[in-house]
């Protein structure tokens, strides 16, 4: 073949790797095989970007030379940022910025809220630290919203649509955070307040200090009352509901004191003969469960002080949930000293929806009682059928009042102090996806939930678990056993070929 004809096929050949790139960068797309379809956009994040009237810029402050984990991390970041590019014709631009390449660079990642994490890296079979960032600032106009740190595996385009969300909206509807009557106040919900600053402004509201609840707000919420509610509070709930407004109560009939090891009915607050008005009977009972959470006990081995995890079922863990958009994209949500919810037909104009029920092997426990933290639990304890222990109400008195109760005043409760307790994820998205549905915008429920999972191991009975534990030590030895015979058969029918002259 000619030098000139190799020539002018090499160079068609790059001609046409150059368009296939340009082509690829214009029509780009990815197929997504997850289980949770994690890197294909949802609804809501198409809606949101439709929606965009500016510009957003989003800075991604990226470290170069990162591990190979933390480099996946940046390349799908970066493969989300180009998707965002293309959804929003334009209105997403984005940079990727290495803070270690100057001083300079670095003070501006950390001024805009993204600051260092220090990582190990091995280099020449050495294993060092690192300042690596990965976090990014995204900007519209005069408003700033930053991701301080992109987690590996984390929801991606939940933290950038929320983000979005965020500074792009201008006037946020309200939510009231019902105060007074032993309810906790507001600084005791970081976790959920985090969630709730992306769509609401929450604001505390002393239901005792307002002669009527301002329609302005789109939901309320009610959890931990423990004193008692004047009768006057009540009927102020009851116009805020006739006018189409939505409820979130967290209320617990009921007292657990894991210190004296002491159950008993709560104190008189009013609640459960209120709810009962509108077909919602909370009963003063405790729900146990065997698929359940675990505390820490002390215990004492000669002179050792240790702590163990004891499985403790009036913790339940619940994952039986009813098709609705407040349970969307829940796995798992975990309640304390929960109580039983029924229907009843004080309201027949409201249309009773169950939302959460307690496992197949549910047990009911009536006060007062005592119980023992370190108590062998058997079958026997859970024979009673599963409990409802969320519910919500719809339609009320004829109108467009809703109404959601869930049977644990501090299912979402971070409380206050110096040690306040981390909340289980799927336990916050329950009470904001109530929120959404009440205040009817659900467009980021299956958002928020996607990419989460917690799918704790499947129960298994003791004979079951005998089962696998003594077949993993005979099987093998019964394999051996039975290749061992038929080993020998082989080697005794040859053996009497050859006593017989037959070689073959």
């Amino acid at each position: 073949m000619k030098k000139g004809n190799i020539i002018l096929q090499l160079l068609v050949i790059v001609a046409i790797i150059i368009v296939v790139n340009l082509i690829s960068n214009q029509l780009y797309f990815r197929l997504d095989f997850t289980e949770d379809n994690r890197y294909t956009f949802s609804q809501a994040t198409k809606d949101v970007l439709e929606e965009l009237d500016g510009v957003i810029t989003v800075k991604a402050y990226f470290s170069e030379d990162l591990p190979s984990q933390l480099l996946k991390t940046k390349q799908d970041f970066e493969d989300q940022l180009v998707e965002y590019e293309n959804q929003s014709g334009g209105n997403v631009v984005y940079e990727f910025i290495s803070p270690n390449e100057s001083e300079e660079l670095e003070q501006e990642a950390q001024q805009a809220g993204v600051q260092p994490v220090m990582i190990n890296v091995t280099e020449s079979d050495k294993v060092q630290q690192m300042r690596a960032y990965l976090g990014a600032v995204l900007k519209m106009d005069d408003r700033t919203e930053v991701i301080p740190l992109i987690q590996p595996g984390a929801a991606m385009e939940y933290n950038l649509t929320t983000a979005i969300k965020k500074i792009s909206i201008k006037d946020k509807p309200k939510i009231g955070l019902i105060q007074g009557y032993g309810a906790p106040p507001l600084q005791a919900y970081p976790q959920l307040m985090e969630q709730f600053s992306v769509l609401y402004d929450v604001e505390p509201l002393n239901i005792a200090d307002t002669s009527m609840i301002p329609s302005y707000y789109r939901a309320l919420i009610w959890m931990g009352a423990t004193d008692t509610i004047n009768q006057v509070e009540f009927q102020k709930l009851d116009r805020y509901l006739e006018q189409g407004g939505g409820l979130l109560v967290g209320y617990s009939p009921v007292q657990g004191d894991m210190q004296q090891g002491m159950l008993s009915v709560g104190p008189t607050t009013g609640m459960r003969r209120w709810l009962a008005n509108k077909g919602l009977d909370l009963q003063a009972n405790f729900v146990i469960d065997a698929n359940c959470a675990s505390v820490t006990v002390q215990q004492r081995q000669g002179f050792f002080t240790i702590n163990s995890q004891v499985e403790f079922p009036y913790f339940p863990i619940v994952s039986e949930f009813e098709e609705h958009p407040i349970t969307g994209g829940l796995e798992s949500v975990v309640f304390q000293f929960a109580s039983s919810i029924s229907f009843n037909s004080s309201d027949t104009s409201a249309t009773q929806i169950p939302l959460i029920f307690s496992s197949e092997n549910t047990g009911v426990v009536n006060p007062p009682a005592f119980f023992d933290i370190q108590r062998e639990w058997s079958e026997n304890d859970f024979t009673s059928q599963p409990q409802m222990l969320a519910a919500a109400l719809e339609g009320m008195e004829g109108g467009n009042g809703r109404l959601v109760l869930v049977s644990n005043g501090n299912f979402c409760v971070n409380g206050t102090g110096q040690r306040p307790q981390q909340v289980n994820q799927d336990n916050i998205s329950l009470a904001a996806n109530a929120v959404d549905w009440l205040a009817d915008d659900t467009g980021l429920i299956n958002l928020r939930t996607k990419g989460i999972t917690n799918r704790p191991l499947d129960k298994i009975e003791d004979s079951t678990k005998n089962l696998l534990k003594y077949g993993n030590v005979l099987a093998p030895v019964l394999l051996i056993l039975i290749y061992a015979f038929v080993r020998k058969s082989q080697n005794n029918r040859k053996r009497q070929r050859w006593m017989q002259g037959n070689f073959k």
